[in-house]
């Protein structure tokens, strides 16, 4: 189904079961594999939008498979391929609908912990911050400011919500959920990709404030890095050019779109309101902008 910005919005494959619809990704099973589709919905206060954003799935899936081929000298990932002329024959129909936007990827078991990486002092981090000079126990210098760079960056865990917002955790409380050597692997590999690609990205005019990680578990029981990575929705990316510690920065990411909701009358419960045609515009180019400065590349 699009809208009238030609932006999908969701999509159902005849003889594909869909196992997950999330906020942003459908999940298909293709028996020993699984297809995941980037739609264009948009979610703020874990509420999903009316309006699509134009591009939005094929920037997410564009710039994972980036990331993914960029990182796995680090840790293997789930990606087997994004070539739409390797995908199964029962999709070849949809081509135009799918192309760019999806990726066939290993099944695996996915940990119940989320890995977030914070190398800056912003968002629900810095309100623990100002509460407890700490960020999911961690202790940190005195006297920090919003926005500011950490001495080193923090692994902050947090445990999946099936709804509502992810808790954070300590990661003395990941290792019970995990097992203290599972939970070292993924503290580990998280803080190397995050280091690795936030150098990355400073010489190409962006810092990543932090990011989120997910990992899975195959049947032999090795790690592999899964879901999205390093995009605008599960990262916050700032122009470096415009960083100044103290507020909040502008950002490559959803915050545009968050912002425009805290002017409205909105109590932030479903449905969400229609976004205006200039909101949609600026966060489309806003996910390209990002896209650009780090792959080098027009989508």
């Amino acid at each position: 189904m699009t809208n009238s910005n030609d932006t999908l919005l969701s999509i159902n494959i005849p003889g594909l079961k869909k196992l997950r619809s999330g906020k942003v990704r459908e999940i298909f099973d293709l028996g020993d594999r699984l297809l995941f589709l980037a739609t264009d919905r948009i979610s703020a206060f874990d509420v999903i939008m009316p309006t699509g954003i134009p591009l939005k799935g094929r920037v997410l899936s564009s710039i994972s498979k980036f990331w993914f081929e960029k990182t796995a000298h680090i840790i293997p990932n789930h990606v087997l391929t994004m070539d739409f002329a390797d995908f199964p024959a029962e999709l070849q129909p949809y081509r135009q609908e799918i192309e760019g936007r999806a990726m066939i990827v290993r099944k695996c078991k996915p940990l119940a912990v989320e890995c977030i990486v914070r190398g800056y002092l912003a968002g629900s981090g810095w309100k623990e911050y100002k509460q407890s000079q700490s960020v999911c126990g961690v202790k940190l210098p005195s006297a920090l400011l919003e926005s500011s760079e950490l001495p080193e960056p923090i692994f902050t865990p947090s445990t999946k919500a099936q709804s509502g917002h992810d808790i954070n955790i300590s990661y003395q409380q990941s290792a019970k959920i995990l097992g203290q050597e599972l939970a070292e692997r993924v503290h580990d590999a998280s803080l190397a990709i995050y280091k690795w690609a936030r150098a990355f990205a400073r010489e190409r005019g962006i810092i990543i404030a932090d990011t989120k990680f997910e990992f899975g578990l195959l049947p032999d029981g090795n790690v592999i890095l899964i879901d999205e990575v390093l995009t605008p929705d599960s990262s916050r990316f700032w122009p470096a050019s415009e960083y100044q510690p103290g507020r909040g920065q502008p950002s490559f990411d959803k915050q545009f779109v968050r912002d425009y909701l805290e002017t409205l009358d909105w109590n932030k419960t479903p449905p969400g309101p229609k976004l205006p045609e200039e909101i949609v515009t600026k966060t489309s180019e806003k996910y390209l902008e990002a896209y650009r400065r780090i792959t080098g590349t027009e989508l």
